[in-house]
């Protein structure tokens, strides 16, 4: 999975030894491993009780997070400390979306009706910030976004007149475009995307992306071979309803995906909510040790390693999403990897860091 920019709160710093030896081991005994490593989430202190569903990790060093009351927080240093980071004047914004690939260049989604869905891009490590797309359409709401590279990215909103919306950059967010509604996917009675981690619409690599949904009949992949160019729909076996469908989405490319999601309105309890495929989006099954339990965020961690979080726990696949173990009981609504770095991130400022051994 190559997500270049991206999103939530809570840090999980992985030592790369460890990995190494549980990608090595079969699943049987990885999961023996994994028990005996003593995985766990480290907190950090963030100072705030924001809750964070907009999480960006870049390396074990540096991470981004977005919340409520328009809230940007940024680390350098591992999670040891936080700098408020909030664009000027965005108190009344949530953001629940947030792209970054270094430690100056950001990109923030904010999400509501009309003039309340933004995109907030900063050069600078967050010194500065320029609103780059304020929505002008009543009916649309800006959930998720994602990129391709630096420079190429996809924003969707749920369906106006009866079609999903996209906007696509070709500058790293500093400037967006409309794709016209023709090559847009038409929308099933209901269906919508939901904006709970900025994980919706995820990238697989330089040219595919890929959008889930829910609310309607079906849960559905919706997929980009071209940059949000154009767009098709593959029906999925994750259960779906009026808020029940596909929360999230990991690719680890084009072929290895898991998708995790169930209904957040009854969290302790959902069914066919998970599911995965090692051979492309037209072929998921459901996960048979699926969570459980609704989960609103998945990343990939190291080859068939994946980290799951959800308002009641996390839990670890290391065969590619068809079973998961429950690791702990705290709440988190995003997870992100990069470069055997993982970050988390929740409600009430939670921010933490993941620990093997």
């Amino acid at each position: 999975m190559n997500r270049v920019l991206k999103r939530h709160v809570l840090p999980v710093c992985v030592a790369t030894a460890s990995l190494a030896a549980i990608t090595l081991a079969t699943p049987a005994h990885a999961h023996d491993g994994f028990k005996a490593s003593n995985l766990s989430w480290q907190l950090t202190d963030t100072g705030v009780d924001n809750q964070f569903r907009g999480l960006a990790a870049v390396d074990d060093d540096t991470a981004w997070v977005a919340g409520t009351k328009g809230t940007v927080l940024r680390t350098t240093d591992g999670g040891d400390s936080w700098d408020n980071v909030s664009p000027a004047g965005a108190e009344g914004l949530e953001f629940r979306d947030i792209e970054a690939y270094d430690d100056e260049h950001a990109v923030a989604l904010s999400i509501g009706e009309g003039e309340a869905s933004r995109v907030y891009v900063t050069d600078d490590g967050g010194d500065s910030w320029h609103n780059s797309f304020t929505n002008a359409e009543p009916k649309a709401f800006y959930d998720c976004m994602a990129f391709f590279d630096a420079k190429h990215g996809v924003a969707m909103s749920d369906p106006v007149d009866g079609r999903i919306r996209f906007i696509t950059t070709d500058d790293g967010g500093h400037s967006w475009d409309m794709l016209p509604p023709e090559r847009s996917p038409e929308a099933l009675a209901g269906e919508f995307a939901f904006a709970a981690s900025g994980q919706c619409l995820v990238a697989a690599d330089k040219r595919n992306g890929y959008l889930v949904t829910g609310g309607g009949e079906t849960a559905r992949v919706i997929h980009t071979p071209d940059r949000g160019q154009s767009w098709e729909a593959h029906d999925t076996p994750v259960a779906s309803g009026p808020s029940a469908g596909i929360y999230a989405a990991a690719f680890r490319d084009t072929k290895r995906a898991i998708l995790v999601g169930g209904d957040y309105t009854t969290p302790d309890a959902v069914k066919d909510a998970a599911a995965y495929t090692r051979k492309g989006v037209e072929n998921f099954a459901l996960s048979p040790g699926e969570p459980g339990q609704y989960r609103s965020s998945v990343a990939y961690v190291a080859g068939s390693i994946a980290i799951t979080v959800g308002p009641t726990g996390s839990d670890l696949t290391v065969d590619n999403g068809r079973d998961w173990h429950r690791f702990d009981d705290g709440a988190f609504d995003s997870v992100e990897c990069a470069k055997f770095a993982c970050w988390a991130s929740g409600p009430k400022g939670r921010i933490a860091t993941l620990e093997l051994g």
